[in-house]
């Protein structure tokens, strides 16, 4: 079979779909480790979820989960200068979570009934 005849939307609904799957237990993921203050951690798993992002093409979503990896590693948003206070570290990572996952229920929404099942 040729890459011409494959069906485009079958083949990338699986990828996607384990995308959402992926987001939505980074998210939860990201919620524990808020409440544990486990700034590393959540570094980790924002740049998890920044390179599946990007992967996808969905740039809003990569650059907030960017920052979440700069928050969390005590970086400014550019991930330049280095933030003393971890509480500083903790409320960015609050707010640019809830952004992330304002922007992920975004994706959801346009991808979701391009990819449902007939």
């Amino acid at each position: 079979m040729e890459d011409d005849d494959e069906n485009p939307v079958a083949f990338s609904k699986s990828i996607v779909a384990d995308y959402f799957d992926q987001a939505d237990l980074t998210f939860k993921q990201m919620d524990e480790y808020l409440e544990k203050q486990d700034l590393k951690n959540i570094s980790k798993l924002g740049h998890f979820l920044k390179g599946s992002s990007a992967t996808l093409g969905l740039t809003k979503l990569k650059d907030s989960c960017e920052k979440l990896q700069h928050y969390g590693d005590r970086l400014d948003e550019a991930g330049h200068n280095r933030v003393s206070d971890s509480q500083v570290s903790l409320r960015n990572c609050k707010k640019t979570i809830e952004q992330a996952r304002r922007e992920f229920k975004e994706v959801e929404d346009i991808l979701q009934p391009f990819y449902q099942d007939d």
